[in-house]
């Protein structure tokens, strides 16, 4: 159980590092437990813990509504919300919900490398 947890932080370490304009990284169950998150160094917060693990609460509500449109629509792809303080872009594993945050001065294009870059590090979680 201890590795997997280091794996875990590893894989949010690595979403981190691949670009410097992002912000925080974070792995949610199904249920919208946080099974591993981090702020990246320099970086503030701009949500109270309390907050951060209610959203990540709705992060999981959110995607169990969307999966009702699976069989019409597809499945989701990724999930960009541009709020006026950051960019919001959730990605879906098997088993997990990837949460992350980056500066809203990023080109929608690196947004979506960005994206790319962020399934192929979580592809086996």
């Amino acid at each position: 159980m201890a590795s997997a947890t280091v794996d875990l932080i590893d894989v949010v370490q690595k979403i981190l590092d691949i670009d410097p304009k992002m912000r925080f990284a974070a792995i949610v169950n199904l249920q919208g437990g946080i099974r591993e998150a981090i702020m990246k160094t320099g970086k503030t917060s701009l949500k109270s813990q309390k907050e951060e693990e209610h959203f990540c609460q709705q992060v999981a509500q959110r995607r169990k509504m969307r999966k009702e449109f699976d069989r019409s629509l597809g499945k989701v792809a990724y999930v960009h919300v541009e709020r006026e303080k950051v960019s919001q872009m959730v990605v879906y594993t098997g088993r997990n919900t990837i949460y992350f945050t980056i500066e809203r001065d990023v080109p929608i294009q690196k947004k979506i490398r960005i994206v790319e870059k962020v399934k192929k590090i979580t592809s086996t979680i």
